[in-house]
């Protein structure tokens, strides 16, 4: 039985492997903050996390939210204002800093004694947790995130869709099969929706076509 419920005309590529051995360094991660290529960085928010907000709530308060390779994502403070408990995960502590600075939080620092070079930055309000380490210090990412996941979880995940062949990444292309190979497990999945994130720019990457896929991620 496909426990994949995706409810939209997903597009595969067939040559997906052709970005197995692609890794961004941590190094070149931080590079890209220092030197402002930040493209990703969305500073109105995620258009289809707020649409879908609702959604993904249900109308719970309390949650604690947790955001991967967070940056200086604006959206935290989307559930931070809702009452819930925020934690995030980012290698640069540059994007950390310019969260609290641009949201006008006040926060303390501190280090984190069992992860040598760590330190975790909160908001005085307190419900505002950002942890500056290496997430990939730990094997794989999905199994990060399962490990994470207490009963009755909800996780929203956004991936890109485009011809692997003509672009190396990042960002990379993750096709619906290869979320069902991680998560489907554990976990009943159903893209939400697609949007046509192309620009003109990207042209520069040598695909004509770059499609966002939004799924939700449930308990079986």
């Amino acid at each position: 039985m496909d426990d994949t419920k995706t409810s939209l005309n997903i597009k595969e590529y067939p040559d997906a492997e052709v970005q197995k051995n692609q890794v961004l360094t941590l190094e070149e991660w931080q590079e890209k903050w220092v030197d402002r290529k930040i493209a990703f960085h969305q500073e109105q928010g995620h258009q289809l996390l707020k649409k879908h907000l609702d959604n993904f709530l249900k109308g719970e308060s309390g949650l604690r939210v947790f955001f991967p390779l967070c940056g200086k994502a604006v959206e935290m403070k989307w559930f931070a204002d809702r009452g819930h408990s925020v934690v995030g995960v980012e290698i640069s502590e540059l994007g950390i800093r310019e969260f609290f600075t641009e949201q006008n939080l006040s926060y303390t620092e501190e280090p984190i004694v069992a992860i040598p070079g760590a330190k975790v930055f909160k908001s005085s309000s307190g419900n505002i947790s950002l942890y500056c380490c290496n997430l990939f210090d730990l094997p794989s990412y999905a199994d990060i995130m399962l490990s994470l996941m207490r009963k009755g979880f909800q996780y929203l995940l956004s991936v890109f869709s485009y011809d692997p062949t003509k672009h190396a990444g990042p960002p990379f292309y993750v096709s619906d099969a290869e979320i069902k190979r991680l998560f489907g497990a554990v976990c009943s999945s159903r893209c939400l929706e697609q949007a046509d994130m192309f620009e003109e720019r990207h042209r520069s990457w040598g695909i004509d076509s770059l499609i966002e896929n939004l799924y939700l991620l449930t308990e079986k």
